[in-house]
């Protein structure tokens, strides 16, 4: 082949590969770029949504059990309450969080109560609700909580908790 075929033959077999290649490659960045963004004001619209539980609600002193089996509730109430004796202390934190420990880490950390889908509440870290380390809060009285963990292996060794408030 003389090189006028070589260059003709490329022409006509590279060109239009270079088209398409450069065409789907700007598809990509347009489509990754608007796609990223969208999702972090969905991000950041989910944190600063408040919470219909307030952190006066949590903080105070608790004793604690946990059930992983819903027949075993009642019995875990009364071993909850019995906790007092050595009562769990949950603190207003610095930015108007609650102090609380997280799955298997004995530091303290503030954790912010959120709003998530459904009219669910959750609390964690600044991050969506739902986020894997939340917990989220089945139910909350003046003298009674119920939270369990969102991570499904954290649920399953810790099981839900009841907190009930020591008098």
């Amino acid at each position: 082949m003389d090189s006028k075929r070589i260059q003709l033959h490329r022409r006509i077999v590279l060109g239009p590969l270079l088209s398409i290649g450069i065409g789907l490659t700007l598809a990509g960045c347009l489509s990754s770029g608007e796609g990223e963004r969208a999702p972090q004001t969905q991000v950041a619209a989910a944190i600063t949504v408040p919470s219909h539980i307030g952190p006066d609600k949590l903080i105070g002193r608790w004793g604690i059990a946990s059930f992983h089996n819903e027949k075993d509730r009642k019995r875990t109430e009364t071993q909850a309450s019995a906790g007092c004796s050595q009562p769990y202390v949950i603190t207003k934190g610095a930015q108007d969080g609650v102090m609380m420990h997280v799955a298997d880490d004995p530091k303290l950390y503030e954790l912010r109560l959120k709003a998530g889908p459904g009219g669910r509440t959750y609390l964690g870290f600044e991050a969506p609700p739902g986020d894997l380390q939340d917990r989220e809060i089945l139910s909350a009285t003046d003298s009674m909580l119920v939270m369990r963990f969102v991570d499904p292996d954290a649920h399953r060794r810790y099981g839900t908790f009841i907190y009930v408030r020591c008098r």
